[in-house]
């Protein structure tokens, strides 16, 4: 998406505890405002400090009257880590999107043994027939220098699917940390182009999947 829509956006962030779910979420409403939309959001963070789950809705649009996401109307799905947006899948639109960190943080209810984590966190997207983009958010974060980068790099890559003007997001965001860290804007900035680009990758990687599975079929 490239412009404002006048049907309301519904767009869910879910990860763990520290990955910057509530910062990326309240990016999103800011790009919305600045759209001149109706913008609510809200939160859910349990035991966020401790790596537990963190999950926030953020809806926009011209008339928009309650904070949550109604269940399966979810346009958007940014998953910052893969088991946790696995489990909010079936929040999703037949026609939505998600996007995917692959890098696995296995939360505590798991480490004491009262979950399994999954072996392939990504099959209820592909059961789903989601248009997903998946990609190692932390690989890329590391290759610039910094692992807090991965709430960058997962904005960069849901860019191009939210209904805003190119930049709109990223000038938000750098300008947030030229007003408190200015030596960060510039990595900032790189780890949002970064972000794009392997959401580009991901979703030729994924369609071609989908055109050879067809064709085999």
């Amino acid at each position: 998406m490239t412009a404002a829509t006048d049907a309301i956006v519904n767009v869910l962030v879910v990860g763990t505890g520290g990955q910057g779910v509530m910062t990326a979420s309240e990016i999103v409403a800011q790009a919305a405002i600045s759209e001149a939309t109706t913008v609510k959001k809200t939160e859910v963070a349990g035991m966020a400090q401790r790596g537990g789950v963190v999950t926030s809705h953020v809806r926009f649009g011209p008339r928009v009257l309650s904070p949550s996401i109604p269940t399966g109307e979810a346009d958007v799905l940014i998953g910052f880590e893969p088991a946790e947006a696995a489990r909010w899948c079936g929040e999703l639109r037949p026609n939505g999107v998600a996007i995917v960190n692959t890098m696995r943080l296995v939360p505590p209810i798991v480490s004491i043994g009262r979950f399994a984590y999954p072996d392939d966190p990504l099959k209820a997207f592909h059961d789903a027939g989601v248009r997903l983009m998946a990609f190692d958010a932390g690989a890329i974060a590391r290759e610039i220098g910094e692992l807090r980068l991965g709430n960058t790099v997962m904005l960069g890559a849901a860019a191009d699917s939210l209904p805003f003007p190119q930049g709109t997001i990223k000038d938000i965001l750098v300008e947030r940390f030229r007003k408190r860290k200015p030596a960060l804007a510039e990595l900032n900035e790189r780890a949002f182009e970064a972000g794009r680009a392997a959401a580009i990758a991901a979703a030729t990687d994924s369609a071609g999947t989908a055109a050879a599975q067809t064709a085999s079929a």
